[in-house]
């Protein structure tokens, strides 16, 4: 399977993998997009950042990419990149489904996506997913699962899953939300025919939000991929916007070590046991660049645990992230 190519992986780099929330649509939550993106946030121009992302990935061995439905065009612009490199078909793509983007591609727009995870949004995404990226899907997850969230409880829509599993695409899923632990320990158990349904859990984990820790080790033991996102929570934790009291150990730890705090806070991440694949969010390549010098960051277990007594409650960390604007 192809998830399996990126977990036997002996590349460090191939450890990172790309996500292209940033990049796809105008509008993002992302600290820091004034001076990331271009002033003209048009489709053709994220079109050509989002192609100049995946050439600087590729070249530096990244083989992972994570898009979404929601992310407005990116899956378009990641069918497009993949359809003129025909040398990279060891590209691992990830996509998700449950979100629409209704945003216009506007930045300004009072609501940029709705959530739905039910059999008929699953089934008219799916139909729009294949159309751009046909074969290529090789894992498709439900968006933002939290435990309420009836994906976790439907059996016609698991039924559904299960039937593209058939045919060789990993179901995943990512959660979000305080609760995320809960969320991913009920995926665990869910079955169809006996066997287990999902093969990926993405998940939120980053220094000021470490909670789903302890699941996602029992997720990897219990053998399913596990991929890291928002790991530079949404910017806070990324050059130059660790500035604050709650990041004074990663500066200082990376200062230290010599490199950026970006790369040091995804160096954290990765050297978690059970995190198979983690990605950056990057919007320029000088910031890919830098979060891949993560690959080259070795921590020692005081300094990690250091770095990680910066972690907030889950409660206020995800209030705080309800917060942040749309730009």
């Amino acid at each position: 399977m192809p998830l399996e190519r990126l977990t036997a992986a002996a590349s460090p780099i191939a450890r990172f993998g790309l996500g292209l929330a940033a990049v796809g649509r105008p509008g993002y939550i992302n600290l820091g997009r004034d001076e990331d993106l271009p002033g003209d946030r048009s489709v053709d121009a994220l079109r050509a950042r989002t192609h100049e992302l995946l050439d600087a990935a590729y070249s530096q061995g990244v083989r992972y990419v994570d898009t979404a439905r929601s992310y407005g065009r990116a899956e378009e612009f990641l069918a497009e990149w993949l359809a003129t490199r025909p040398d990279a078909e060891d590209v691992v793509v990830g996509s998700k489904w449950g979100y629409t983007y209704i945003a216009d591609w506007r930045t300004d727009a009072e609501v940029h996506e709705v959530k739905d995870h039910s059999t008929g949004t699953y089934e008219r995404q799916l139909a729009e997913t294949r159309a751009l990226l046909g074969a290529r899907l090789d894992l498709y997850q439900i968006h933002s699962v939290t435990p309420g969230s009836p994906a976790l409880t439907d059996p016609a829509l698991h039924e559904r899953l299960a039937s593209l599993a058939a045919e060789g695409v990993t179901i995943g899923l990512s959660t979000s939300g305080p609760d995320q632990a809960e969320a991913i320990r009920a995926a665990l158990a869910v079955t169809v025919d006996g066997e287990p349904l999902f093969g990926s859990v993405q998940a939120t984990y980053n220094l000021l939000e470490p909670s789903a820790g302890p699941a996602l080790a029992e997720a990897r033991a219990a053998g399913r991929t596990v991929i890291v996102k928002e790991a530079m929570a949404n910017g806070r934790l990324a050059d130059p916007h660790a500035t604050g009291p709650d990041t004074a150990a990663l500066r200082e730890t990376a200062g230290a070590a010599g490199v950026p705090s970006d790369a040091m806070a995804l160096a954290a991440v990765a050297a978690q046991p059970w995190a198979d694949v983690v990605l950056s969010g990057a919007a320029t390549v000088v910031q890919l660049t830098s979060n891949l010098t993560a690959a080259d960051v070795h921590l020692e277990p005081e300094e990690l645990d250091r770095l990680l007594a910066a972690a907030e409650p889950p409660e206020r960390y995800w209030a705080n992230r309800a917060r942040l604007a749309w730009t």
